[in-house]
């Protein structure tokens, strides 16, 4: 693609692919501006299916947030879809976490950042279904913003809670909707997902930032799906404080009734994190989520005497 021109866009440099697509720095040549171009990869072009997820996503990024990347045109040049958008100048949020040692308030900042773009996103019925590190990015001046929107789901008032339910292979993790490491145990189970299912990846992500590392681990699918559906994340390192580590396992809660209810209720408790107040949960969430843990742990244990 790089040289070519899609309509008054002048195609230029590689920036990155995945999935279906394919991310070009360009050119508008009537604006005089620099853009980045979406386009499908090689070999998906013909396909209609493809074409209707580019113009899906589309749809679903077409927010008006400070923090959601901006969708400026969505146009098709001799059989090529393509949707030209703000081009983002900074770091992908997974090249900041490999870098290490990101602070506490920092943390904190960047959370407030995407919990608001999403809970934007929620209120127009948009669940993003795809979020972690990499699709979001850190402008030079500091400011977050959530791209990628390729699987959201669009949805009326009236069916906001439901989703398309994703069906899991093990085998196949590459295969899935989605992220495996990010995705919530019920989206595992190939229950429907929903706004609480945003809230669990959030979670997923701030516990990353916080600490370098991800909550639930594995060496296969398998390992990390069981991880996810079983185990209690891993302990936090004492460098991260209590507020922040009360906020982030509130969103990891495996029972998505006990979870924060949309990323509203989350960007709220970390405002309480960042005075440095531990902001508290519903006690009959608090004495539930103690019973899940009890009655996961005694599960390990009998599974365990079995074997």
């Amino acid at each position: 693609m790089t040289g070519q021109t899609l309509g008054h866009y002048r195609v230029g440099e590689l920036l990155g692919a995945g999935g279906m697509g394919e991310v070009y720095r360009a050119r508008d040549e009537h604006l005089h501006r620099d853009v980045a171009i979406k386009v499908l990869s090689p070999g998906a072009a013909g396909e209609s299916a493809g074409r209707a997820q580019l113009l899906r996503e589309a749809r679903a990024a077409a927010l008006n947030h400070p923090h959601v990347c901006t969708v400026y045109e969505v146009g098709e040049v001799e059989g090529q879809a393509f949707i030209a958008m703000e081009l983002i100048e900074g770091e992908a949020l997974d090249a900041i976490i490999a870098a290490g040692d990101v602070p506490a308030d920092q943390v904190v900042r960047y959370g407030l950042q995407i919990a608001d773009a999403v809970a934007h996103a929620h209120g127009r019925g948009v669940v993003h279904r795809d979020l972690k590190p990499s699709n979001v990015r850190v402008t030079t001046d500091g400011r977050s913003k959530v791209l990628d929107f390729g699987i959201a789901k669009r949805m009326s008032n009236d069916t906001l809670a439901v989703v398309t339910t994703q069906s899991v292979s093990l085998t196949e993790v590459g295969s899935l909707a989605g992220t495996l490491a990010y995705m919530a145990p019920e989206q595992l189970r190939g229950q429907p997902g929903d706004t609480r299912s945003d809230v669990w990846a959030l979670g997923v992500l701030l516990y990353e930032l916080a600490t370098g590392r991800r909550p639930f681990r594995g060496q296969t699918g398998f390992e990390l799906s069981s991880s996810i559906l079983s185990q209690p994340p891993h302990p936090f390192p004492s460098t991260v404080p209590r507020a922040l580590q009360a906020v982030i396992s509130s969103c990891l809660v495996k029972i998505p009734g006990q979870r924060y209810q949309s990323a509203g209720e989350l960007r709220a408790a970390l405002e309480v994190a960042q005075t440095g107040r531990t902001p508290q949960r519903n006690g009959w969430r608090a004495r539930l989520t103690r019973r899940q843990w009890v009655a996961a742990a005694g599960a390990v244990a009998v599974a365990g005497g079995a074997l």
